[in-house]
């Protein structure tokens, strides 16, 4: 079945709308919250505003790593279409309790919240995947996770956005506080029509001490090789991704002199061309999991990656104050701009090839009885990966590195762990030949 008619399936729609809804809702209150502590200059425990949005970001990831195995075992153990539901009524509640946050602006109760929301991700999280294969025909598996990849992503830029504007316009405490409430109580209503699925091992007795879960949740991914190596090479993705999303920013005010129009057009192309990429897969594979796309991605994403480090010293040499070039000003610079651009979402189209074949090997390959689990165990190894790409980007500013040469390691990093990656895992390589071999044949 295509893409265009899966979206419309009963088995489909009401859980890709959840789905979207939750990432949505995340953006626009993170993203709110981050520009009401700039804008206020707030400052916390001896922390300024920059340092907090900082800290801010840390708390939300920090329930990946504190929740994200007895998540794992209870997504086993339950039908997750039920699971779906709670966590959604978890999301209206910790949204409801913004309300009075944003009232009182109460930084201290917002990053709180912040926290609350980062559990409630960190328990949809093995639910959000796990379910897939349940919902999906076997040959359905690829254009669906193109599907969820693009809506992940769409909904990153959109929340972002919807956050940014609502929080700066007049009464934006309010608009922020009712529009929350609503796409959480959205999300809900979608959750009630995702059909139920079978629990994959009711017998599970859930382990509540999380140190010793999160090595078996490890001990489980350990089992299968290509699982396992799979998990490595999406939390790669996501530490390249992050890094990228943090930078745009300061690369668009300081490197390229635009105005926050620029940064969300960078933002925008981003994330084009990891939708398109996504979508792709389903026709470039013909509606299996073809490996060889996972090369191929690494490979745009490391020769794109280098090239919008040369594309970025034009900018150097324009010398433009920070911060002041507008939308309309940045394109009239020609073919410079437009390669920024186009680098940028050749970087995410790349992206979307190699992430989506990832997502489907750890579906496909870990035992159903494990799925949950194992996919827990991907989270915190992502959640990780997010945090060392911080830590990253921070010492090579603190070194004075300039933004253009981080992405310009990003790329030469890419191309060194994925070629590891593909050494331990000789499939990819072979099957990355084989597609040109299969399509010369053809031709």
């Amino acid at each position: 079945m295509s893409q265009s008619h899966l979206i419309h399936t009963r088995r489909f729609l009401p859980y890709f709308c959840t789905q979207f809804l939750g990432a949505f809702n995340d953006n626009v209150y993170k993203n709110s919250l981050v520009i009401l502590i700039i804008f206020q200059g707030s400052s916390l425990f001896g922390m300024d505003s920059n340092q907090l949005v900082t800290f801010s970001a840390g708390f939300f990831i920090l329930p990946f790593f504190l929740f994200s195995a007895t998540a794992g075992q209870i997504a086993d153990k339950y039908d997750k279409s039920i699971l779906m539901r709670w966590t959604k009524v978890l999301e209206i509640f910790v949204m409801g309790l913004a309300i009075f946050g944003f009232f009182l602006n109460n930084i201290l109760i917002l990053i709180m919240l912040l926290f609350l929301m980062g559990a409630q991700s960190a328990l949809f999280g093995p639910v959000k995947y796990g379910v897939v294969p349940q919902l999906l025909h076997e040959d359905e598996l690829v254009g669906g996770n193109g599907l969820i990849s693009m809506g992940t992503f769409l909904a990153i830029l959109l929340g972002t956005i919807l956050g940014g504007v609502l929080i700066a316009s007049e009464n934006g405490t309010m608009w922020v506080s009712a529009i929350v409430v609503v796409i959480a109580v959205l999300g809900w209503i979608a959750s009630l029509y995702v059909p139920p699925v079978p629990p994959a091992d009711p017998n599970i007795t859930v382990n509540w001490n999380v140190f010793s879960q999160t090595l078996h949740s490890m001990g489980f991914a350990l089992e299968n090789r290509s699982v396992f190596l799979s998990v490595l090479a999406i939390s790669w993705f996501w530490f390249v991704g992050a890094t990228y999303l943090a930078q745009f920013p300061a690369y668009t005010k300081y490197i390229l002199g635009g105005n926050e129009g620029v940064v969300t057009l960078l933002l925008t192309m981003f994330s084009v061309g990891i939708g398109i990429g996504s979508l792709s897969c389903e026709k470039l594979s013909r509606g299996k999991l073809e490996t060889g796309l996972v090369p191929l991605g690494a490979l745009g994403i490391t020769l794109f990656s280098i090239d919008v480090y040369f594309a970025s010293n034009y900018f150097y040499a324009l010398q433009h104050p920070a911060g002041t070039m507008t939308v309309s000003a940045f394109l009239s610079e020609g073919f410079a701009s437009w390669r920024v651009l186009a680098d940028l979402v050749l970087i995410g189209l790349f992206g979307g090839f190699y992430i989506v074949p990832l997502n489907v090997i750890v579906q496909t390959r870990s035992d159903p009885a494990h799925r949950s689990r194992i996919i827990a165990a991907n989270n915190i190894i992502n959640a990780l990966f997010m945090v060392l790409s911080s830590v990253y980007a921070m010492l090579l500013l603190k070194y004075e590195v300039s933004i253009g040469t981080i992405f310009l390691s990003l790329g030469a990093l890419n191309f060194i762990y994925s070629l590891g990656i593909f050494l331990f895992m000789p499939e990819f390589l072979t099957r990355f030949v084989g597609m040109f071999t299969a399509r010369n044949t053809t031709l």
